[in-house]
Order: C-alpha cells, then structure tokens, then sequence
C-alpha cells in the first residue's frame, strides 16, 4: 500500500486515459503529459499504460507498506527519501516507512510518480484515471488516503534483494542492482513553448487579422487553467460569423475561442462544447502545453498538413 501524508495542491491517479467513449459523453481523461507518464513507467519496469501519480506543483509525501521502487519524471520536482535527495528521471529504491517527498517544482507544472507494480485504483470503464470534469475515476488524492499497488506486470530485471544498502545513494544503489539499469534524459520544459497548430473546423469563421494575431502574437497562460483547459491571455480574434454554433465535438488540443477569449482544450475537457474551435494543437505538443504555468508565454505555428 501507498499512504498519502500529504497530498499537495492536486494528486490524481492517471493513466492512458478512457478512449472509444466520446460517442456516450464520457471524456477520455488520462495523463497530460503522456510522455512523461511512459517513461516514469518505463523505468521502473511497469507497461507504458500503467497507472501512476500526476502531481501538481509538487507537495506530495508518500509512505509505502514495504520496499518500492518508485521514479519520477515530467516537471522538475526536487526527490527526497528520508531527507535524502534521490534522482529525477531515475529508479529509485523506497524502504517501507521511508517519507517519500515530492518537493515544489522548479520548472514546469505536472511530475509523474511511478511505483513498480502500478497504482492499483480501481478501474472505471477500462481507466483508472481521475477524470475531474466528470468526476469518474478515483478521487483526488487527500492527506490520509491509502492506494493499493498492483503486482509486477513486466519487468526487464528482478527487484533487487537490498538496493538500499547505501541510503545516501539510493538511486544509484538501484540502478546498479539492475532493477532498472538504465534511466532517461528529459526533455527540457521550454520557457515559451512553441505549439504546432492545425487550421480548425471553423477557422472561415475568423477574419484574416484574427488568425494572423493568433500566430503572430505572444500568449500567456492565465492561472484559470487546470486539467479541462488552459487559458490564454492575448489579443482579441475578431470573428466574421457572429452567430451561435451547435454544440460538436471536441478533442484534446482543440483551441475554442469563446467572448472571454481562447482556450487550449487538455485532457479533461468537454466532449462537445458551442465554440468556434480556430486550430488544433498537435498532439506531440500537448505535454509541453501541460507543462506550462500559469504567466508562461506560448506561440503557436501553423500547420497546413
């Protein structure tokens, strides 16, 4: 079991998400750094689609039931097991009843905490991914919770009999036992990330100035963003239809442009929503959109295929 000392500003359990259930109103959910996710899992041996913690902002302290072996991966959050700092990006061995702490990020918004195994919530609809729009999924993390994790379901090595040996070395002392003899190199979390963006299904509702303002201009994410959306502060992006649009479908990356001003669909948001929808973020970009705090600029680029 994981018990949750502390559970920060936003702890959820993510995975893949739930797809195929966009035609019954139900939201695909998931991680918002998808990258980040597989590669925590990768190291600590688990399947990419395995269950783990997205923690916002840092501020977790975990505890575990028996040894663990746990990484950490997407924002910069400083590791500490016991007071001892532990690696970023890296197996790292946990002892039952070390305090387990996710200290505040430096650098980007969302970290991901894998544990051998896999978080064992229970599944709703083939996901175990809190879905904070819907409200499916397991809770929110709060102080006090307890989580069950899974069995090894794949594993490139053993568990080491005592990686622990060292506690100043706990990471290392991991990695050299051949639990997980390798770690990874993150990608950098840009300081103004630039987002690829095709033409939406109702870019003609927009004048020429308007889409050219929204490639050309600098844009802030506001701190009204959370895991259904980001919003942008920028120019306004006058329109040459002016009149109601049916509610349709919606997809993650989806930038719908509503009176108050555009808003970069993520994991959580709408199946549908009644805003015209000016471009579609690429999909290989949404983790660094994830990865942007609140008074971070963004630009987007236009892409035509």
């Amino acid at each position: 079991m994981l018990r949750v000392r502390t559970a920060g500003p936003l702890t959820t359990v993510q995975d893949l998400g739930r797809a195929g259930w966009a035609h019954l109103g139900v939201p695909r959910s998931g991680a918002l750094d998808v990258p980040a996710l597989r590669r925590a899992n990768t190291l600590v041996g688990n399947d990419g689609s395995a269950a783990a913690l997205e923690i916002t902002l840092g501020g977790l302290v975990v505890t575990f039931s028996a040894d663990a072996v746990v990484a950490l991966t997407g924002a910069r959050c400083p590791l500490t097991v016991d007071g001892v700092p532990a690696a970023h990006g890296a197996a790292v061995g946990v002892p039952a009843g070390a305090e387990l702490r996710v200290n505040a990020a430096s650098t980007g918004v969302r970290a991901y905490l894998a544990v051998a195994g896999g978080v064992a919530a229970e599944e709703v609809l083939g996901s175990r991914s809190t879905d904070t729009l819907s409200g499916l999924g397991p809770p929110r993390l709060r102080d006090g919770d307890t989580l069950p994790i899974g069995r090894q379901a794949r594993s490139e090595a053993p568990i080491p009999a005592d990686p622990w040996s060292a506690a100043a070395e706990l990471d290392v002392a991991a990695v050299r036992a051949g639990y997980a003899a390798r770690c990874v190199v993150e990608p950098a979390i840009a300081a103004e990330p630039v987002l690829r963006v095709f033409p939406g299904p109702r870019e003609d509702w927009f004048a020429a100035d308007a889409i050219e303002a929204l490639y050309a201009s600098p844009w802030t994410v506001t701190s009204e963003s959370d895991r259904v959306g980001a919003r942008l502060d920028g120019p306004t992006l006058p329109r040459l239809v002016t009149g109601e649009l049916p509610s349709e479908g919606m997809v993650a990356g989806a930038l719908q442009v509503p009176p108050s001003g555009p808003v970069l669909f993520l994991a959580d948001h709408p199946v549908t929503g009644g805003y015209p929808v000016i471009g579609v973020v690429h999909p290989d970009d949404l983790w660094g959109a994830a990865q942007a705090a609140p008074g971070t600029t963004v630009h987007f680029r236009r892409e035509n295929t």
